[in-house]
C-alpha cells in the first residue's frame, strides 16, 4: 500500500468514511441479466471491514452516481444508513451529508477510483483511492490500495484508519475471545 507521510495523521481525525460504488465496493463490472436485471459483486472482507468500523464508531455512507436496487439492499444488509444515488457530480450529496452529520472535511474520507470522485477527493481530509484507480485519482489520494476495487481495497482503507486510531486491536481481540457476534455482517 503506498501512503503519503502524513496519512496517519490524516486518519487520527477521520469520523466518516464515504464510499464510492462501482469500482470501489465492487469491481466495476455491471452484469445485465436477461429481465434488463443490473447485477453487481460484492466482497465479504470489505463488507465486515465496514461493519468494523461501526463497531469502532466510524460513520460510513455511500454517494454513487448510478441508481440500483442491488445497492440499497447491500447498503442495508451493512447498516449503510446515509446513502446518495444517482449523483454523478456528488458534490451536493457531499454537502448534504457533510452539513446533515456536522463533520468538518478533514473528519471525512473519501474512498474513489475515477474521474468523477476527484471534486470530492479534493475536499476531505482523507482521500483514498483502489489500486486500478485512473492516474489522476490515485495522484489526488494520500493513500492508494495494493487491491482493486470489490477485492478488498475497502477493507485495507478501513484497517489502515482503525490502526491509525488505535482501534484495531480491540476489534481482533474480541473476535480472539469470542465475544457476542450479534450485528456482524459480510
Amino acid at each position: 500500500m503506498e501512503f503519503q507521510e502524513d496519512a496517519l495523521e490524516r486518519a487520527k481525525r477521520v469520523k466518516l468514511i464515504i464510499f464510492d460504488v462501482d469500482g470501489v465496493l465492487t469491481d466495476g463490472g455491471i452484469y445485465i441479466g436477461a429481465d434488463g436485471e443490473l447485477f453487481k459483486p460484492f466482497f465479504c472482507r470489505d463488507g465486515l471491514g465496514i461493519t468494523l468500523a461501526h463497531r469502532a464508531g466510524l460513520k460510513t455512507a455511500i454517494i454513487t452516481g448510478r441508481q440500483s436496487e442491488h445497492l440499497r439492499y447491500r447498503a442495508k444488509e451493512l447498516h449503510i444508513t446515509e446513502v446518495y444515488q444517482g449523483n454523478l457530480d456528488k458534490r451536493e450529496a457531499y454537502r448534504d451529508l457533510k452539513a446533515k452529520l456536522g463533520l468538518a472535511d478533514e473528519e471525512i474520507a473519501y474512498f474513489g477510483d475515477d474521474l468523477v470522485d476527484l471534486p470530492i477527493m479534493g475536499q476531505v481530509g482523507f482521500p483514498a483511492a483502489v489500486g486500478d484507480a485512473v492516474q489522476e485519482v490515485r495522484e489526488a489520494a494520500v493513500l492508494q490500495s495494493d487491491y482493486p476495487g470489490g477485492h478488498g481495497a475497502v477493507r485495507q482503507l478501513i484497517e489502515f484508519i482503525l490502526k491509525a486510531q488505535g482501534k484495531w486491536q480491540g476489534l481482533v481481540a474480541g473476535f480472539q475471545a469470542k465475544t457476542s457476534m450479534d450485528g456482524l455482517a459480510q
